[in-house]
């Protein structure tokens, strides 16, 4: 019950102060007007880590360190915890089309390059939270998310801006890192299908 009410507590936490966490900074969701189906990309490349701005490889290195100095952990959990890391970073595109179909179902939004145009997220910061026990921290996103033409990326209809943005959405995997980030990336998904939702009205 106490779970409950902490992840209840962020919930309504993000809606009230969330709000200027992500902001149409070019051109109009109507765009996407008589578009069907849009491709769905997420750039996870050169991203800067935590509060210092570290690489992912300082952070990974950081992350190797503190799990083998846990008597409780070792080598068998980090060839684990790096294992997931590389999985999760191929499937944060899925939790992006994942919250994009939750809120709004007259597109259809999925990886499929032959699609007219593609919403891609330019991932270039993130603060992946912490979890300990019945407290927890989401993760935060900077970056932007760009609706382009597919065939020509240099025509951007759409920019949206992520300025740390952490609305909460619960997941499966919510206790570790890639977890989080993977939320992350669902719940900036429904966000922005919510705008989508109202422009296209």
């Amino acid at each position: 019950m106490k779970k409950l009410l902490l992840l209840l507590f962020f919930a309504m936490f993000t809606t009230v102060f969330g709000q200027d966490k992500m902001k149409i900074t070019a051109g109009s969701l109507i765009a996407l007007k008589d578009q069907t189906e849009v491709n769905v990309e997420v750039k996870f490349e050169n991203v800067l880590f935590m509060k210092e701005n570290i690489t992912e490889a300082q952070y990974l290195e950081n992350r190797k360190k503190q799990v083998l100095e846990n008597p409780k952990r070792g080598e068998e959990a980090w060839t684990k915890w790096i294992g997931q890391w590389e999985i999760y970073k191929r499937e944060y595109v899925d939790y992006f089309a994942k919250g994009l179909n939750k809120t709004y179902k007259n597109i259809s939004f999925k990886k499929d390059p032959s699609a007219k145009c593609t919403l891609l997220v330019e991932t270039t910061w993130v603060f992946p939270g912490w979890h300990a026990g019945l407290t927890a921290m989401t993760a935060e996103i900077t970056g932007k998310i760009k609706l382009i033409e597919t065939n020509n990326p240099s025509k951007v209809l759409v920019e949206v801006e992520l300025n740390k943005f952490d609305k909460f959405v619960k997941n499966d995997e919510f206790v570790m890192e890639y977890g989080r980030i993977a939320a992350a990336y669902e719940s900036a998904g429904r966000y922005l299908g919510r705008e989508i939702k109202k422009s296209l009205k």
